[in-house]
Protein backbone atom coordinates (compact mmCIF):
# COMPACT_ATOMS: atom_id res chain seq x y z
CA UNK A 1 0.00 0.00 0.00
CA UNK A 2 2.81 2.45 0.41
CA UNK A 3 4.24 1.65 -2.82
CA UNK A 4 1.14 2.88 -4.64
CA UNK A 5 1.87 6.50 -3.78
CA UNK A 6 4.90 6.25 -5.13
CA UNK A 7 4.13 4.56 -8.52
CA UNK A 8 1.07 7.00 -8.78
CA UNK A 9 2.85 9.77 -8.40
CA UNK A 10 5.96 9.00 -10.45
CA UNK A 11 3.51 7.76 -13.39
CA UNK A 12 2.10 11.45 -13.54
CA UNK A 13 5.18 12.87 -13.65
CA UNK A 14 6.28 10.95 -16.75
CA UNK A 15 3.10 11.92 -18.39
CA UNK A 16 3.62 15.64 -17.29
CA UNK A 17 6.78 15.07 -18.96
CA UNK A 18 5.76 13.49 -22.30
CA UNK A 19 3.14 15.91 -23.02
CA UNK A 20 5.58 18.64 -22.58
CA UNK A 21 7.80 17.22 -24.43
CA UNK A 22 5.90 16.45 -27.78
CA UNK A 23 4.30 19.45 -29.13
CA UNK A 24 1.89 18.89 -33.00
CA UNK A 25 1.76 22.41 -34.91
CA UNK A 26 -0.56 22.72 -37.04
CA UNK A 27 -1.05 23.36 -41.13
CA UNK A 28 -0.01 27.17 -41.69
CA UNK A 29 1.20 27.65 -38.20
CA UNK A 30 4.33 29.32 -36.37
CA UNK A 31 5.64 28.28 -32.76
CA UNK A 32 8.63 30.25 -31.68
CA UNK A 33 10.51 28.75 -29.32
CA UNK A 34 12.68 29.93 -26.30
CA UNK A 35 15.19 28.15 -24.58
CA UNK A 36 16.46 29.68 -21.31
CA UNK A 37 14.22 33.11 -22.56
CA UNK A 38 16.51 33.13 -25.62
CA UNK A 39 14.86 32.00 -29.14
CA UNK A 40 16.02 28.87 -30.33
CA UNK A 41 13.98 27.89 -33.13
CA UNK A 42 10.45 27.64 -34.88
CA UNK A 43 8.62 24.66 -34.70
CA UNK A 44 6.83 23.88 -38.21
CA UNK A 45 3.81 22.07 -39.17
CA UNK A 46 3.74 18.47 -37.60
CA UNK A 47 5.13 16.89 -34.77
CA UNK A 48 7.95 18.24 -32.92
CA UNK A 49 10.02 17.58 -29.55
CA UNK A 50 11.15 20.01 -26.94
CA UNK A 51 13.24 19.63 -23.60
CA UNK A 52 10.14 20.06 -20.68
CA UNK A 53 10.79 23.06 -18.13
CA UNK A 54 14.07 24.05 -20.39
CA UNK A 55 12.44 25.06 -23.76
CA UNK A 56 9.08 26.88 -23.76
CA UNK A 57 6.74 28.26 -26.69
CA UNK A 58 6.70 32.29 -26.97
CA UNK A 59 4.48 32.89 -29.67
CA UNK A 60 1.86 31.54 -32.29
CA UNK A 61 1.42 32.77 -35.52
CA UNK A 62 -0.76 32.54 -38.29
CA UNK A 63 1.39 32.62 -41.66
CA UNK A 64 -1.90 32.95 -43.58
CA UNK A 65 -2.50 35.92 -45.91
CA UNK A 66 -4.57 38.38 -43.34
CA UNK A 67 -7.02 41.03 -43.98
CA UNK A 68 -7.35 44.22 -41.73
CA UNK A 69 -9.72 46.60 -42.10
CA UNK A 70 -9.53 49.73 -40.19
CA UNK A 71 -11.36 52.83 -38.99
CA UNK A 72 -12.09 55.81 -41.16
CA UNK A 73 -9.10 58.16 -40.99
CA UNK A 74 -9.42 62.44 -41.20
CA UNK A 75 -6.83 63.29 -44.07
CA UNK A 76 -7.07 66.83 -45.16
CA UNK A 77 -6.43 67.01 -48.80
CA UNK A 78 -4.18 69.78 -50.66
CA UNK A 79 -6.85 72.24 -51.48
CA UNK A 80 -7.66 72.32 -47.41
CA UNK A 81 -10.62 69.43 -47.00
CA UNK A 82 -11.30 66.73 -44.89
CA UNK A 83 -12.32 63.57 -45.96
CA UNK A 84 -12.35 60.31 -43.75
CA UNK A 85 -11.16 57.59 -45.72
CA UNK A 86 -11.39 53.45 -44.93
CA UNK A 87 -8.33 51.40 -45.70
CA UNK A 88 -8.18 47.86 -46.23
CA UNK A 89 -4.56 46.13 -45.55
CA UNK A 90 -3.61 42.56 -46.66
CA UNK A 91 -0.64 40.99 -45.52
CA UNK A 92 1.03 38.12 -45.11
CA UNK A 93 3.33 36.69 -42.42
CA UNK A 94 6.69 35.66 -43.82
CA UNK A 95 9.65 35.39 -41.04
CA UNK A 96 7.40 33.97 -37.86
CA UNK A 97 10.90 34.92 -35.52
CA UNK A 98 11.29 38.94 -37.59
CA UNK A 99 7.41 39.39 -36.75
CA UNK A 100 7.81 38.11 -33.14
CA UNK A 101 11.10 39.71 -32.13
CA UNK A 102 11.36 43.03 -34.63
CA UNK A 103 8.38 44.92 -33.87
CA UNK A 104 6.05 45.08 -30.50
CA UNK A 105 2.24 44.44 -31.82
CA UNK A 106 3.09 44.70 -35.39
CA UNK A 107 -0.93 45.11 -36.28
CA UNK A 108 -0.90 48.67 -34.53
CA UNK A 109 2.70 49.32 -35.82
CA UNK A 110 1.05 48.51 -39.71
CA UNK A 111 -2.11 50.27 -39.00
CA UNK A 112 -0.38 53.47 -37.57
CA UNK A 113 2.21 53.56 -40.55
CA UNK A 114 -0.81 53.14 -42.87
CA UNK A 115 -2.44 56.18 -41.71
CA UNK A 116 0.66 58.69 -41.25
CA UNK A 117 1.92 57.42 -45.73
CA UNK A 118 -2.17 57.97 -46.51
CA UNK A 119 -2.05 61.32 -44.96
CA UNK A 120 1.09 62.08 -46.99
CA UNK A 121 -0.09 60.49 -50.19
CA UNK A 122 -3.16 62.26 -50.10
CA UNK A 123 -2.00 65.76 -48.71
CA UNK A 124 -0.24 66.12 -52.03
CA UNK A 125 -3.43 65.95 -54.25
CA UNK A 126 -6.31 68.08 -54.28
CA UNK A 127 -10.27 66.71 -54.04
CA UNK A 128 -10.77 66.11 -57.52
CA UNK A 129 -7.22 64.01 -58.03
CA UNK A 130 -8.56 62.32 -55.28
CA UNK A 131 -11.61 60.52 -55.84
CA UNK A 132 -10.21 59.77 -59.91
CA UNK A 133 -6.52 58.58 -58.54
CA UNK A 134 -7.57 55.81 -55.77
CA UNK A 135 -5.20 52.99 -58.60
CA UNK A 136 -2.49 55.45 -57.66
CA UNK A 137 -2.64 55.88 -54.34
CA UNK A 138 -3.04 52.04 -53.67
CA UNK A 139 0.50 52.00 -55.28
CA UNK A 140 2.26 54.17 -53.51
CA UNK A 141 0.78 52.94 -50.09
CA UNK A 142 1.74 49.48 -51.47
CA UNK A 143 4.94 50.49 -52.14
CA UNK A 144 5.89 52.32 -48.68
CA UNK A 145 4.36 49.75 -46.33
CA UNK A 146 6.40 46.80 -48.20
CA UNK A 147 9.43 48.79 -47.61
CA UNK A 148 8.71 49.39 -44.29
CA UNK A 149 7.78 46.27 -43.06
CA UNK A 150 10.09 43.85 -45.01
CA UNK A 151 12.55 43.88 -41.74
CA UNK A 152 9.62 43.22 -39.50
CA UNK A 153 8.52 39.64 -41.70
CA UNK A 154 5.54 40.93 -42.84
CA UNK A 155 4.96 41.16 -46.56
CA UNK A 156 1.86 43.54 -47.59
CA UNK A 157 -0.02 41.92 -50.89
CA UNK A 158 -2.65 44.76 -51.41
CA UNK A 159 -4.15 47.87 -50.08
CA UNK A 160 -7.39 49.10 -50.91
CA UNK A 161 -9.01 52.51 -50.40
CA UNK A 162 -12.52 51.07 -49.37
CA UNK A 163 -14.52 54.42 -49.24
CA UNK A 164 -13.72 58.11 -49.43
CA UNK A 165 -15.98 60.29 -47.65
CA UNK A 166 -15.95 64.32 -48.44
CA UNK A 167 -17.78 66.77 -46.00
CA UNK A 168 -22.01 67.08 -46.80
CA UNK A 169 -21.43 70.50 -48.57
CA UNK A 170 -18.97 69.08 -50.88
CA UNK A 171 -21.22 66.35 -51.25
CA UNK A 172 -23.94 68.53 -52.42
CA UNK A 173 -21.93 70.14 -55.14
CA UNK A 174 -20.52 67.62 -56.36
CA UNK A 175 -24.55 65.89 -57.04
CA UNK A 176 -25.10 69.60 -58.44
CA UNK A 177 -22.19 69.00 -60.63
CA UNK A 178 -22.93 65.97 -61.52
CA UNK A 179 -26.51 66.57 -62.51
CA UNK A 180 -25.39 69.81 -64.57
CA UNK A 181 -22.58 67.05 -66.32
CA UNK A 182 -25.53 64.84 -67.02
CA UNK A 183 -28.01 67.79 -68.84
CA UNK A 184 -25.22 68.91 -70.90
CA UNK A 185 -24.48 65.61 -72.12
CA UNK A 186 -28.09 65.25 -72.70
CA UNK A 187 -28.36 68.21 -74.53
CA UNK A 188 -25.61 68.17 -76.27
CA UNK A 189 -26.72 64.27 -77.71
CA UNK A 190 -30.16 65.71 -78.85
CA UNK A 191 -28.55 68.21 -80.42
CA UNK A 192 -25.97 66.00 -82.32
CA UNK A 193 -29.19 63.82 -83.29
CA UNK A 194 -30.77 67.05 -84.66
CA UNK A 195 -27.78 67.86 -86.24
CA UNK A 196 -27.56 64.17 -87.89
CA UNK A 197 -31.26 64.05 -88.94
CA UNK A 198 -31.28 67.73 -90.64
CA UNK A 199 -28.05 66.46 -92.34
CA UNK A 200 -29.65 63.11 -93.27
CA UNK A 201 -32.49 64.59 -94.41
CA UNK A 202 -30.77 67.32 -96.86
CA UNK A 203 -28.34 64.46 -98.15
CA UNK A 204 -32.15 62.66 -98.79
CA UNK A 205 -33.54 65.92 -100.43
CA UNK A 206 -30.50 66.58 -102.30
CA UNK A 207 -30.23 63.06 -103.60
CA UNK A 208 -34.21 63.29 -104.94
CA UNK A 209 -33.31 66.75 -106.67
CA UNK A 210 -29.96 65.11 -108.53
CA UNK A 211 -32.04 61.72 -109.28
CA UNK A 212 -35.09 64.41 -110.35
CA UNK A 213 -32.61 66.61 -112.73
CA UNK A 214 -31.20 63.87 -113.82
CA UNK A 215 -34.44 62.59 -115.34
CA UNK A 216 -35.25 65.68 -116.36
CA UNK A 217 -32.03 65.81 -118.77
CA UNK A 218 -32.39 62.43 -119.61
CA UNK A 219 -35.89 62.96 -120.58
CA UNK A 220 -35.04 66.06 -122.81
CA UNK A 221 -31.75 64.71 -124.40
CA UNK A 222 -34.85 61.36 -125.37
CA UNK A 223 -37.27 64.11 -126.44
CA UNK A 224 -34.58 66.28 -128.23
CA UNK A 225 -32.96 62.71 -130.25
CA UNK A 226 -36.52 62.05 -130.95
CA UNK A 227 -37.05 65.79 -132.78
CA UNK A 228 -33.94 65.49 -134.35
CA UNK A 229 -34.55 61.99 -136.04
CA UNK A 230 -38.00 63.27 -137.03
CA UNK A 231 -36.58 65.97 -138.58
CA UNK A 232 -33.94 64.19 -140.20
CA UNK A 233 -36.31 61.42 -141.56
CA UNK A 234 -38.58 64.67 -142.68
CA UNK A 235 -35.23 66.00 -144.12
CA UNK A 236 -34.34 63.05 -145.46
CA UNK A 237 -37.57 62.20 -147.38
CA UNK A 238 -37.98 65.90 -148.65
CA UNK A 239 -34.42 65.33 -150.72
CA UNK A 240 -34.87 61.98 -151.46
CA UNK A 241 -38.29 62.57 -153.44
CA UNK A 242 -36.41 65.80 -154.68
CA UNK A 243 -39.77 68.13 -153.57
CA UNK A 244 -39.70 71.25 -155.78
CA UNK A 245 -40.96 74.78 -154.83
CA UNK A 246 -44.58 73.80 -155.49
CA UNK A 247 -45.25 70.97 -152.64
CA UNK A 248 -43.37 73.50 -150.41
CA UNK A 249 -45.34 76.06 -151.33
CA UNK A 250 -48.56 73.72 -150.71
CA UNK A 251 -47.35 72.34 -147.13
CA UNK A 252 -46.77 75.85 -146.14
CA UNK A 253 -50.52 77.06 -146.81
CA UNK A 254 -51.84 73.83 -145.26
CA UNK A 255 -50.04 74.60 -142.24
CA UNK A 256 -51.44 78.18 -142.12
CA UNK A 257 -54.47 77.67 -140.88
CA UNK A 258 -53.02 76.11 -137.48
CA UNK A 259 -51.48 79.16 -136.93
CA UNK A 260 -55.14 80.63 -136.61
CA UNK A 261 -56.96 77.68 -135.07
CA UNK A 262 -55.25 78.07 -131.01
CA UNK A 263 -57.19 78.56 -127.98
CA UNK A 264 -55.92 81.88 -127.06
CA UNK A 265 -55.32 83.42 -130.22
CA UNK A 266 -56.09 86.91 -130.59
CA UNK A 267 -52.86 88.29 -133.54
CA UNK A 268 -52.04 86.71 -135.88
CA UNK A 269 -49.18 88.27 -137.80
CA UNK A 270 -49.86 87.31 -141.49
CA UNK A 271 -46.27 86.20 -143.15
CA UNK A 272 -45.31 88.25 -145.89
CA UNK A 273 -44.47 85.45 -148.19
CA UNK A 274 -48.38 84.41 -147.89
CA UNK A 275 -49.17 85.54 -151.78
CA UNK A 276 -45.79 83.58 -153.08
CA UNK A 277 -47.13 80.61 -151.41
CA UNK A 278 -50.87 81.31 -153.19
CA UNK A 279 -49.18 82.49 -156.37
CA UNK A 280 -46.96 79.63 -156.48
CA UNK A 281 -50.01 77.16 -156.16
CA UNK A 282 -51.95 78.68 -158.09
CA UNK A 283 -49.55 78.66 -161.36
CA UNK A 284 -48.87 74.73 -160.26
CA UNK A 285 -52.14 74.07 -160.56
CA UNK A 286 -53.91 76.24 -162.85
CA UNK A 287 -56.38 77.55 -160.86
CA UNK A 288 -55.59 81.47 -161.22
CA UNK A 289 -53.41 83.49 -162.99
CA UNK A 290 -50.38 85.44 -161.54
CA UNK A 291 -52.69 88.92 -161.68
CA UNK A 292 -55.71 87.27 -159.68
CA UNK A 293 -53.22 86.45 -156.73
CA UNK A 294 -51.44 89.54 -157.43
CA UNK A 295 -54.97 90.75 -157.24
CA UNK A 296 -55.86 89.05 -153.64
CA UNK A 297 -52.78 89.41 -152.39
CA UNK A 298 -52.99 93.33 -152.32
CA UNK A 299 -55.54 93.05 -149.54
CA UNK A 300 -52.88 91.55 -147.54
CA UNK A 301 -49.98 93.60 -146.79
CA UNK A 302 -46.43 91.71 -146.43
CA UNK A 303 -45.47 93.57 -143.38
CA UNK A 304 -46.20 91.47 -140.02
CA UNK A 305 -49.64 91.72 -138.73
CA UNK A 306 -50.48 94.85 -141.36
CA UNK A 307 -54.12 94.28 -142.89
CA UNK A 308 -55.66 96.87 -145.72
CA UNK A 309 -59.04 97.90 -145.99
CA UNK A 310 -61.58 95.63 -147.66
CA UNK A 311 -63.18 97.05 -151.46
CA UNK A 312 -66.55 94.99 -150.50
CA UNK A 313 -66.97 95.26 -146.44
CA UNK A 314 -70.27 92.98 -147.23
CA UNK A 315 -68.38 90.07 -148.38
CA UNK A 316 -65.27 89.94 -146.48
CA UNK A 317 -66.89 90.88 -142.67
CA UNK A 318 -65.86 93.43 -140.22
CA UNK A 319 -63.85 96.26 -140.83
CA UNK A 320 -59.76 95.47 -140.63
CA UNK A 321 -59.18 97.44 -137.53
CA UNK A 322 -60.56 94.13 -135.41
CA UNK A 323 -57.15 91.86 -135.65
CA UNK A 324 -59.47 88.77 -134.53
CA UNK A 325 -61.75 89.31 -137.68
CA UNK A 326 -59.14 89.92 -139.73
CA UNK A 327 -56.81 86.95 -138.52
CA UNK A 328 -60.25 85.41 -139.05
CA UNK A 329 -60.77 86.28 -142.73
CA UNK A 330 -57.03 85.45 -143.53
CA UNK A 331 -57.47 82.24 -142.21
CA UNK A 332 -60.66 81.67 -144.26
CA UNK A 333 -59.05 82.33 -147.13
CA UNK A 334 -56.28 79.96 -146.33
CA UNK A 335 -58.42 77.39 -146.21
CA UNK A 336 -60.25 78.27 -149.13
CA UNK A 337 -57.29 78.19 -150.99
CA UNK A 338 -55.70 74.69 -149.86
CA UNK A 339 -59.11 73.37 -150.30
CA UNK A 340 -59.06 74.33 -154.18
CA UNK A 341 -55.22 73.18 -154.27
CA UNK A 342 -56.40 69.65 -153.09
CA UNK A 343 -59.22 69.64 -155.26
CA UNK A 344 -57.38 70.25 -158.37
CA UNK A 345 -54.35 67.94 -156.87
CA UNK A 346 -56.91 65.07 -156.99
CA UNK A 347 -58.76 65.82 -160.26
CA UNK A 348 -55.30 65.70 -162.14
CA UNK A 349 -54.55 62.28 -160.46
CA UNK A 350 -57.75 61.33 -161.72
CA UNK A 351 -56.68 61.76 -165.14
CA UNK A 352 -53.92 60.90 -165.21
CA UNK A 353 -55.45 57.34 -163.77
Amino acid sequence: MELVVPIVVLAVVVAFLVLSTVRVVPQARRYNVERFGRYRTTLQPGLNFIIPLVDRINTKLDVREQVVSSRPQPVITEDNLVVNIDTVLYYQITDPRAAAYEVAHYLQAIDQLTVTTLRNVIGSMDLERTLTSREEINTRLRNVLDDATGKWGIRVNRVEIKAIDPPSTIKEAMEKQMRAERDKRALILHAEGERQAKILTAEGTRQQEILVAQGDRQAAILRADGEATALERVFQAVHRNDADPKVLAYKYLETLPHLAGGEHSTFWVIPGELTQAVRAVSEAFGGTTREDVSTEGADVSGEAGATTAPDRPDELGPSPTDPVAAAERVARQAQDAVADARAEVAAAERGTD
